[in-house]
């Protein structure tokens, strides 16, 4: 294992020994502790820009199941190290400020950074990995940390109901997305993402790759909360405000983008890409924009303000693919989007993170983030507001910050997009520039609303729940103040990152086109002179400016009152319809009698088999094989058959329990005469226990009465036993004669010649238990361990003494 991997692992590592530097070091914040994680990493990652910068890549291999293709094999390109710096270096400064934010005895911060460090693993994991079903299995540990991260405060029933719309929606694009990442390794025979992209061709030209397409953007979709899977994200809010600066701003939601951007080269050059990314990106922050507007919580407003904003530069990457379609062309014509995507992608974990912080601390100090409340802070709380209106102004794309320098690139990569000549975008992408422009417009319209209605007007000391409000203590405000002076260095110099940073991850992004000496480079400027871009961004501060002076008017409109999504209300009620629906289910089968469920299960076991058997021709009958079966054998069967019919007619309680010994001994003797003594062996500890168990509780049993079973239902009984019956004949006879009737060889063939040499062992139905068919013993262990756990966690239980027992 490379150093890279232990990179990688270091967090979950170091998440096992943070309750126990929690339970034996509280004169110390753990939090400190925990910040030299991410710290240290963000070092070493530092150290691998000389590489990425002169064209190179790193592939670092360990073999995890290679028989399956699957192993832990990490990848360093300008994109991937781009977003391990992100997560790295947003994350020491998160950790910090949540030392300071957490800092109450209450507080159970063992939990908090056990959690955060799982996802800064798990996101480690995502961006780094080169083989897909790696990424998966990082991918869907992001889902589960957030949710109990955004469940952090679990007493809170938003915080809950949060976890639960953030697990249900990014695990449902999680396993979508797995549908996805199967489909390409039907298609490219592989799971390495780097083979993938080296083989695309002959996936844009397979029948599956319309449908991988889908599948995989769905995944991506739902973890960058586009529309209109955006819905979990600002319920996530609920999560306290160092998670929603680390989580929904610089990475979490920064994984569907990436995985967008790393599919680029794969999927890149296909009209339905263009069109999907492109069109979803631009509605989404058309939309966000719009949703942003009628909040009045102020992270509320930060959260739908980020859905626009990771809109934007997903409707950048979808732009920006055209490249693999016209290779020939202008590169700055198509490359010109995803240098935006990519610089607005650090330009807005700057200003996205410090907001958050900031709303956090007014949050802390003044007991509310409701903006109807807030007012007048300017003066009390000078640095908060210095460090928002720095941020808002980037946000809102005004100059000279970094923010306006992204968004004039973003306005020249989504224009191009008319004078695209392939897939309509010379007709119908003019309707894209239109669309950005209004989102722009709210953009700078919420932006204004956020800083004049929290430090700009009157101030309110009778509606604060905090009497006493004060600027924050200084190590609450280091965080907020670092990132908006990468605000500030970005915005004066440009192109600071521009061949360390920006250009690496479009190299890798789209590779073939940009490339080490290509004559495509990074140029960021502030004066571009008098064009359209320039005129756009006076257009939004114009209208965006009106747009505020007017709030008093249109805020009293129905549509400003309802801060709820519509999607929301649609998925509240799709989700109690499935809890109603799953009850009725429920209560239909669950009726806590044995026959039932017996009933349920033979009845889908053979409708299955009865499909199955008939969809693809699986019913053989021939004896021509059959052996000859002696007389006495005929003798036990009808005595075996006999017994079974008589004993449901029994009374008694020791001569059933007699009657069901007899017939699992005359099985026994029934698997000795066809020599298999190992069955034999089992059928006779197995009923020898189970008659010494019926003695043991004989007292206990209850009386076999007849009960008064109504006619319909001894019918049923009858037609599902009779069919459960010759489901059972059909099968055997077709298992045995199958062999004859098909060219197929007999998968027993197989373990009779393998058994020793590949399970090293004689007693074929053991090896194949534990060796052929280990990863399902290994699941079956799985759940007992996960029942075993339970049954523990219900003897520890402790109910309250006012609690009903």
């Amino acid at each position: 294992m490379t150093l890279l991997h232990i990179a990688v692992l270091a967090p979950f590592l170091f998440a096992l020994l943070v309750p126990f530097l929690f339970k034996y070091l509280r004169k110390i914040h753990t939090g400190w502790f925990v910040m030299i994680v991410p710290l240290v990493l963000f070092i070493y990652f530092v150290s691998y820009l000389p590489t990425t910068s002169d064209g190179h890549t790193v592939m670092k291999r360990f073999e995890w199941v290679p028989s399956l293709g699957i192993n832990f094999d990490l990848y360093v390109d300008g994109l991937s190290l781009l977003f391990a710096l992100l997560i790295t270096g947003i994350g020491t400064l998160v950790i910090l400020y949540s030392i300071y934010y957490l800092a109450g005895k209450k507080e159970r911060l063992n939990h908090f950074y056990v959690y955060i460090l799982l996802f800064m693993g798990a996101m480690l994991g995502v961006v780094l990995s080169d083989n897909i079903i790696v990424l998966y299995v990082f991918w869907e540990v992001t889902s589960i940390s957030s949710a109990l991260l955004i469940s952090y405060w679990y007493t809170k029933d938003a915080s809950v109901y949060g976890a639960q719309k953030s697990m249900y929606v990014t695990v449902f694009g999680g396993l979508t997305m797995l549908g996805g990442f199967s489909l390409l390794y039907v298609m490219a025979e592989t799971f390495s993402i780097r083979e993938m992209i080296a083989g695309s061709d002959i996936i844009m030209n397979h029948e599956l790759f319309l449908p991988a397409m889908i599948l995989v953007l769905v995944g991506a979709f739902t973890k960058s909360a586009q529309f209109p899977f955006h819905i979990w994200l600002p319920d996530a809010m609920e999560a306290p405000t160092p998670v929603s600066a680390y989580l929904h701003s610089a990475t979490m939601v920064k994984a569907g983008i990436y995985l967008v951007a790393r599919m680029t080269p794969v999927f890149g050059g296909g009209a339905e890409w263009f069109w999907i990314i492109t069109s979803f990106g631009i509605f989404t922050m058309l939309w966000g924009g719009i949703s942003a507007l009628r909040q009045k919580d102020l992270k509320a407003i930060l959260a739908f303000s980020t859905i626009s904003q990771l809109g934007m530069i997903m409707s950048l990457l979808g732009a920006g693919s055209a490249a693999f379609y016209y290779m020939d062309g202008d590169n700055a014509l198509y490359t010109t989007a995803i240098l935006a995507a990519v610089f607005h992608l650090i330009n807005h974990a700057t200003f996205k993170g410090s907001l958050f912080m900031v709303a956090g601390i007014i949050d802390h100090e003044t007991g509310t983030r409701d903006i109807r409340k807030l007012g007048g802070l300017m003066t009390i709380m000078p640095i908060s507001a210095t460090l928002s209106v720095i941020g808002l102004a980037a946000m809102a794309g005004l100059p000279p910050f970094n923010g306006f320098l992204s968004k004039e690139l973003f306005f020249t990569g989504i224009m191009n997009v008319v004078q695209y000549d392939m897939w309509n975008g010379d007709t119908i992408g003019f309707i894209l520039p239109v669309i950005a422009w209004i989102a722009s417009i709210f953009t700078f319209t919420y932006s204004a609303i956020i800083f004049f209605r929290t430090f700009r007007g009157k101030f309110k000391p009778d509606m604060l729940p905090v009497k006493k409000v004060h600027e924050a203590p200084i190590g609450m405000l280091i965080s907020p103040i670092i990132l908006v002076l990468a605000v500030l260095v970005i915005s004066i110099f440009p192109n600071m990152l521009a061949y360390t940073v920006i250009e690496p991850a479009m190299m890798s992004i789209l590779p073939g086109i940009l490339s080490e000496g290509s004559s495509f480079y990074v140029d960021i400027y502030h004066w571009h002179g008098i064009n359209l871009e320039l005129t756009m961004t006076i257009g939004v501060v114009i209208i965006g400016t009106i747009l505020y002076m007017t709030m008093d008017k249109w805020s009293k409109l129905g549509i400003y009152q309802k801060e709820q999504d519509i999607i929301t209300t649609v998925y509240d009620y799709g989700y109690d319809a499935l809890i109603k629906g799953s009850q009725l289910i429920t209560r239909a089968q669950m009726t806590g009698m044995l026959r039932d469920y017996l009933v349920y299960m033979l009845i889908f076991i053979v409708g299955l088999m009865t499909y199955t058997m008939f969809r693809f021709e699986g019913f053989h009958f021939s004896m021509e094989n059959a052996s000859d079966i002696d007389l006495f054998m005929y003798v036990i069967l009808a005595t075996l058959s006999v017994t079974i019919i008589l004993l449901p007619k029994v009374n008694n309680r020791m001569t059933a329990i007699i009657l069901a010994g007899f017939v699992g001994f005359l099985v026994a003797f029934i698997f000795t005469v066809f020599r298999a003594p190992d069955l034999a062996l089992t059928q006779l500890m197995v009923e020898t226990v189970s008659v010494i168990l019926f003695m043991a509780v004989f007292y206990h049993l209850p009386n076999l009465t007849k009960d008064n079973i109504a006619p319909l239902t001894k019918s049923i009984n009858i037609v599902v036993a009779g069919m459960s019956g010759l489901m059972v004949t059909f099968v055997s006879i077709s298992a045995f004669t199958y062999g004859q009737m098909t060219p197929f060889e007999a998968i027993s063939q197989y373990f009779i010649e393998n058994s020793k040499s590949l399970g090293g062992g004689y007693n074929m139905v053991n090896v194949i238990l534990v060796d052929f068919r280990g990863l399902d013993t290994m699941l079956e262990l799985l759940v007992l361990g996960i029942a075993a756990l339970g049954v523990i966690s219900l003897i520890k239980l402790r109910v309250g003494e006012s609690d009903d027992v």
